[in-house]
């Protein structure tokens, strides 16, 4: 199996036991349903900023590829990063908004550098 699958499943799978014992505590009243939401929310934005860091050394034939590829990384990561860390200290609202935000301007920058990199590279042909 490729690397890259084993990862995600193992992603996916640690998520998904995260939400099931998150859930089995909240039943025996160890964590309360904002705690809940915020462990599993934010191990989201854990997995955002872990993808964010492999994207780099994803491999690229391309030299401008790996350029964005390397924005791309530090930019994802850092959202990711931002992202876990309104889940785990802000309000749920403030949280849900600050959170999308932290991603969506990750992934502006990540396009942003990309098409910026493609009209230089067209205007010197």
């Amino acid at each position: 199996m490729d690397r890259e699958l084993k990862a995600g499943l193992l992603w996916g799978g640690g998520i998904l036991l995260l939400a099931l014992a998150a859930s089995q505590g909240r039943k025996l009243d160890w964590l309360d349903s904002d705690m809940v939401t915020r462990l599993v929310i934010g191990a989201n934005g854990l997995m955002i900023a872990w993808y964010g860091n492999r994207m780099p050394k994803a491999f690229l034939p391309d030299a401008c590829a790996r350029q964005v590829a390397r924005v791309g990384g530090w930019s994802m990561a850092l959202s990711g990063i931002v992202y876990a860390g309104f889940w785990a200290f802000a309000p749920i609202a403030v949280a849900v908004v600050g959170g999308c935000i932290a991603v969506a301007v990750g992934m502006a920058v990540t396009i942003g550098y990309g098409l910026t990199l493609r009209a230089r590279l067209r205007a010197r042909r």
